[in-house]
């Protein structure tokens, strides 16, 4: 067994891909310290300012999605694949690589499918329940498959899947239990239970509506919020009589160990934070993602007593009550976070190294 390895990664597109490639190639760094990692995304994406920031170079390919409409952006689509699959090809020649991982999103396409046909080993981590059409299609060639979730072989073929889970940010398990820094942090009081609400860093319009038209009501039942709004909300932040808001929550670790219970979107690493952390949530799921996939993810716990849903469509009216309710039930928020502790992987990023490491020995 080699103590180095050469390693492409590829993906991105949304934090949702990207988090978990980082997490992957910290892990693969931290047992095999003398590896070599670089990544390749689509030019213009996220990914081409995050993995730099996170210390990885990345290559950029002209590549991008299907549209679902009819667009004359469609018209070049089959322009993109032969270059990305040229450029593709180059870099696999130039860096050889040990094996690539592809994550999930656009850019992961062609550079697995040209790394399968040049005889490197390929491994796929798929985050969601339902998994996205860029691994979908990339099965046939991957050594394995790691997933986050139970009943995949409904998309994978069954003896290339490995239940591994979804890795989660460095440093959220830190500290299990809420101190009064943690409350000192965000200037609210540790005497009063405590609702966070994250909507993703762009932020979750119809959270923040529903949360802005229930203030009075969460008031009255003596309830503080953090309150991360994204970045796209237009209203006054900092300090009320009510908790604090704020655009973005950079010590998350922080914000999880005060929280009595979470409204969250459904994205795979939000659900894979909160099933390691065991946090009692109300998930609100966005209906503008690719084939629903945040109301499978909200499914899949809310199926196992593991989690509440409340439809984005509903949340306006319902989500105030829901949280009353939740909040004032002691007995229902210890069953909802044990019963989403038996579902969390804190250790996914170490099971996915050791899982690939196992597949090319």
């Amino acid at each position: 067994m080699s103590n180095k390895y050469r390693v492409l990664i590829s993906g991105g597109g949304t934090g949702g891909h990207i988090f978990p490639a980082i997490a992957i190639a910290n892990e693969i760094m931290a047992q095999y310290p003398d590896s070599v990692i670089e990544f390749v995304g689509a030019s213009g994406r996220m990914e081409m300012e995050k993995v730099p920031a996170a210390g990885y170079k990345i290559h950029g390919l002209w590549i991008s999605g299907l549209q679902r409409r009819l667009t004359p952006k469609n018209l070049s689509l089959p322009f993109k694949l032969i270059a990305s699959l040229w450029k593709s090809r180059l870099i696999i020649k130039r860096f050889k690589p040990d094996f690539t991982i592809g994550v999930g999103g656009y850019a992961s396409g062609p550079l697995n499918y040209m790394a399968s046909k040049m005889g490197v080993p390929v491994f796929l981590q798929e985050q969601n329940s339902y998994p996205g059409i860029t691994n979908k299609l990339l099965k046939k060639y991957a050594v394995k498959i790691c997933v986050a979730y139970h009943q995949m072989d409904r998309f994978f073929p069954k003896h290339k899947l490995v239940l591994t889970g979804n890795p989660i940010r460095q440093g959220l398990l830190s500290h299990a239990n809420a101190s009064d820094n943690a409350y000192e942090h965000f200037s609210l009081n540790s005497k009063k239970k405590t609702v966070l609400v994250v909507g993703g860093s762009l932020g979750a319009r119809t959270i923040n509506e529903a949360i802005a038209e229930n203030l009075d009501l969460l008031v009255d039942h003596d309830i503080q919020l953090l309150w991360q709004t994204g970045k796209n909300y237009t209203g006054e932040f900092g300090s009320f009589e009510w908790g604090t808001r704020t655009a973005f929550i950079q010590r998350m670790d922080l914000a999880y160990q005060i929280a009595d219970i979470v409204v969250s979107r459904a994205g795979a690493m939000s659900v894979s934070e909160l099933s390691a952390l065991g946090k009692a949530t109300i998930f609100v799921p966005s209906p503008f993602v690719s084939e629903d996939h945040q109301t499978k993810n909200a499914l899949n716990l809310v199926e196992k007593n593991a989690a509440l849903l409340c439809p984005d469509k509903d949340a306006k009216v319902k989500l105030g009550e829901h949280i009353v309710n939740l909040i004032s039930d002691d007995d229902k928020r210890t069953q909802l976070k044990l019963e989403i502790l038996k579902l969390g992987l804190p250790n996914a990023s170490k099971n996915i190294v050791n899982e690939i490491i196992d597949g090319i020995n």
